[in-house]
């Protein structure tokens, strides 16, 4: 067991004068060492003012396990109390058992000195069991801005933020500090660093949307069965609430991989439920939803239907329970169609927003009607089906597209938020034939794509008759190249600018001349921020580099959040990062290096030199609220209702007084919006919730799996922006 001590203040302490003490107050910190719980009884301690005021053991304080051997209760007195009584005891958290009270007389703490001699707790089980323990006992003065900026941040990090001194946005044009004896050089071949990545391979857009729904397909034909005749105009079904509406099983479609695949998020808790006649969930966090009933509600929507409310927080949720609420009922979906000459990049914009949309928390689809044609008639058609003068080929191509768009509002009526409808419908028949059938179902933005920038369409075309299935069997290029020229050339016969309705037209935004985007008739959250999307998006080839902070003093610890220096291993891989980053950079004529405003990212990112460093709090890692400092074995013992909400959902559960993965999302959207619209290599350096969610954008990946996605210390991530999608690359620069 050891010998029994205490620990007192140092003699000097009475030194200080009647003003200090009124200046200061006693942190008064009591730690029982090596105690192993006994059954269900944990160490308290009670007492006289100021620390209980009663020696009624029911109301005891307990004493928090620190480690797995030492338990501490802390407290905050008056430095000139004039005493403070008190003993340690043993008891269950909710009364149930006898409580042990230590052996001995009560000990007596007065004005920052423990008074008598020191002695170990001990606790008499019975007769025969005695049970010793070692316990300290210590006092600091410290000041009231010192307690409210939390005291035991301060004993942990003593010394003061190290990055004070340096701006939000600051450019360094030479290395700072000296080499701390460890190699951080890299070697030339960077590719050697190089670690398996999630499968990235260029896939053509158009075959990762949608399958439809209304044709069976026989991967041993050259073409597809219809299963319904062409759909017809009809009203909107009536659907019984108190039924499920019964459809296909969405989960078990097929769908190709790729970094763009399209697909249903599939974050909706099955609370969140919304009828027009029984109420609005709004999400206020894991096992905090509330429900606003109406005086006819008896019973809890379906768990497994789907509603139309966004998995998301802040304004998102905001704005979609406006729109619900005050909104025409064809509001509530929203269908973007697609217009433009084939080769005008309609099908990378439709994958670029339905990709925007589904992060922000709004249940979207990509609806291709090429992939449908190419289903139903087969791919192998030659430029004459799409002649105007060719009424069985025109008659085709409406027919797969009323097919399509059937298909997208039936979607709509089961749950489905926004629809993105790829075609050409480059004239007003066809436009205004899908207005009809949109009629009471969903709300149309016509979004048209204009290039007149000769080269940017031959690159398109070449991309085009590379990619497409279209050509697949075609194994003369040039011979596939004048074939989509003919395409193209029927098309542009006939070409009907859009001039109905609401509408974008997006002109020469791909040229990297700045281009414009007119709009008519738009109004509401989501067609703004569709707008302000499309505004900052371009084609121009950049590498985005996302990569954690290096190890902190309390990764080491194994403590959320907090805002420690770096570990000397930090250091190390500061110095890698920066000697990557020159060399994979060396060709580079700008780019810049985007950091959180906590010190551990500032410090990484330091010995970048040559490069503009910008700040931004919305990098901060996710806010852990109470919980900040904590181990999760700290959470899981002390707060196990919150430990196991988080484990249910991490993704809707909000830390008390912090953040959710979804909050996060929403203070993202700016660095989105600003990473979407830079033209030259950006360097991200921030925490491991913050990349999950930024690189969940990129990689298209479901809401659901964010806090899941793997991200790792000390590696470095390269996304690859361009006209082909989202290609990556993973550097593991040390382990």
């Amino acid at each position: 067991m050891g010998t029994g001590s205490s620990i007192n203040l140092d003699s000097d302490t009475t030194s200080h004068t009647g003003n200090d003490d009124a200046g200061g107050q006693l942190y008064v910190s009591l730690k029982m060492e090596d105690y192993t719980p006994k059954g269900d009884l944990f160490p308290h301690v009670f007492g006289s003012v100021p620390l209980v005021g009663s020696w009624d053991p029911s109301k005891a304080l307990p004493m928090e396990r620190e480690s797995s051997s030492m338990w501490q209760l802390s407290f905050v007195v008056s430095p000139n109390h004039e005493t403070l009584d008190f003993k340690f005891l043993l008891k269950s958290k909710d009364n149930t058992q006898p409580c042990i009270v230590e052996e001995g007389p009560a000990r007596q703490f007065m004005r920052g000195a423990l008074q008598g001699i020191t002695r170990l707790a001990q606790f008499k089980l019975n007769a025969d069991v005695v049970l010793e323990y070692r316990v300290c006992i210590k006092a600091d003065r410290v000041s009231p801005f010192d307690l409210a900026a939390s005291w035991r941040a301060y004993q942990e990090n003593l010394e003061p933020s190290t990055v004070r001194g340096i701006s939000d946005v600051s450019i360094n044009s030479s290395h700072e500090g000296g080499e701390n004896g460890l190699s951080a050089s890299l070697d030339l071949d960077l590719e050697q660093y190089v670690i398996p990545a999630p499968p990235t391979s260029v896939v053509y857009a158009a075959n990762l949307t949608e399958n439809p729904r209304s044709l069976k397909y026989d991967a041993s034909d050259n073409g597809a069965e219809l299963t319904n005749p062409p759909p017809t105009i009809k009203e909107p079904e009536v659907v019984d609430p108190g039924k499920e509406a019964v459809g296909p099983d969405r989960a078990k479609m097929n769908h190709s991989t790729g970094m763009v695949e399209s697909k249903s998020v599939g974050t909706f808790s099955p609370v969140q439920k919304q009828y027009n006649d029984k109420g609005l969930f709004v999400d206020r966090g894991v096992g905090s939803y509330r429900l606003a009933k109406s005086a006819s509600v008896t019973s809890l929507p379906d768990s497994e239907s789907k509603n139309s409310m966004p998995a998301a927080a802040g304004a998102v949720a905001a704005a979609a329970v406006a729109d619900q609420m005050l909104g025409p009922k064809e509001d509530m979906h929203l269908a973007i169609v697609l217009v433009g000459l084939p080769a005008r990049g309609k099908t990378f914009t439709a994958a670029k927003l339905t990709r925007y949309l589904r992060w922000l928390g709004h249940d979207t689809k990509h609806f291709n009607v090429g992939k449908y044609r190419r289903l139903k008639h087969g791919a192998s058609l030659s430029a004459d089906f799409f002649r105007v003068d060719n009424p069985e080929g025109m008659e085709a191509r409406n027919e797969v597209a009323a097919l399509a768009m059937d298909d997208m509002t039936a979607w709509m009526q089961e749950g489905g938020q926004v629809g993105i409808f790829d075609a050409t419908n480059s004239t007003s028949n066809r436009r205004n034939m899908l207005m009809k059938m949109a009629e009471g179902k969903c709300k149309i933005i016509f979004l048209e794509t204009i290039c007149n920038d000769p080269k940017i369409i031959e690159r398109n075309i070449r991309l085009k008759v590379q990619q497409s299935p279209d050509y697949a069997e075609e194994t003369d290029f040039e011979a596939g190249y004048q074939d989509f020229k003919m395409r193209l050339d029927n098309y542009e016969k006939v070409y009907e600018p859009v001039n109905e309705g609401s509408y974008i037209k997006m002109i020469d935004m791909a040229s990297g001349k700045g281009g414009q985007i007119q709009v008519n008739n738009i109004s509401g959250y989501l067609p703004g921020r569709i707008v302000f999307f499309l505004v900052n998006t371009h084609l121009t080839p950049r590498p985005i580099f996302l990569t954690r902070h290096g190890e902190s003093r309390d990764n080491v610890r194994g403590r959320i959040g907090g805002d420690t220096v770096i570990s000397e291993k930090g250091e190390l891989y500061a110095k890698k990062l920066a000697n990557f980053i020159e060399k994979r950079l060396k060709n580079e004529r700008a780019a810049s290096v985007w950091t959180s405003t906590l010190q551990r990212t500032i410090l990484t990112a330091n010995q970048i030199v040559g490069f503009p460093k910008v700040q931004w709090r919305a990098l901060d890692e996710i806010n852990a609220g109470v919980c900040d400092g904590m181990t999760y074995e700290e959470i899981k013992k002390n707060m196990p209702e919150e430990y196991e909400s988080r484990k249910k959902d991490k993704l809707r559960y909000r830390y008390p007084r912090g953040e959710s993965y979804l909050d996060v999302i929403q203070r993202l959207e700016p660095v989105i919006i600003e990473l979407e619209r830079q033209r030259a290599p950006v360097v991200v350096v921030s925490h491991q919730a913050v990349l999950r969610a930024l690189y969940a954008y990129f990689a298209d990946r479901p809401l659901k799996e964010i806090p899941h996605i793997e991200m790792p210390l000390h590696t470095i991530i390269e996304i690859q922006m361009g006209v082909t999608g989202v290609q990556e690359k993973r550097y593991k620069l040390m382990d």
